[in-house]
């Protein structure tokens, strides 16, 4: 798969994964008196289990074993939890802003990290 296809697949597949991430999101600090920061991570999650699906069958076409896939994608996830919590603590709690942005744009950070981690090394085909 082409490069501009491969990333327009796994923004769609973000898409999808972002929509349950938001909608967990704003169910927990709405509906269930969340603060925002672990909210946004419990959406992360959810989210994360849905793009692994997606992205291994669709977006790159893996035939690495899952027991190599799994793992590698649960590091790459972590990495970009690690920079969901930096970057909404960064923006809701030190700077004031209302979450909902910072969370765009903080998916807008992490999503670049995901791809390119995923991409270089989750999915990549293995040695011959």
């Amino acid at each position: 798969m082409s490069l501009p296809r491969q990333l327009s697949v796994f923004a769609l597949v973000g898409v999808i994964a972002t929509a349950l991430h938001y909608a967990v999101l704003v169910g927990l600090v709405e509906l269930a008196a969340w603060t925002p920061v672990p909210g946004a991570l419990a959406g992360y999650l959810s989210g994360g289990i849905v793009s692994y699906i997606l992205n291994r069958r669709h977006t790159f076409e893996s035939v690495r074993p899952h027991e190599e896939t799994t793992w590698r994608f649960a590091l790459v996830a972590f990495v970009g939890f690690c920079l969901t919590y930096g970057f909404m603590r960064l923006f809701v709690e030190s700077m004031g802003a209302p979450y909902l942005p910072a969370q765009i744009v903080t998916t807008g950070i992490v999503f670049f990290w995901s791809f390119l981690g995923n991409r270089l090394w989750t999915f990549r085909a293995g040695p011959a």
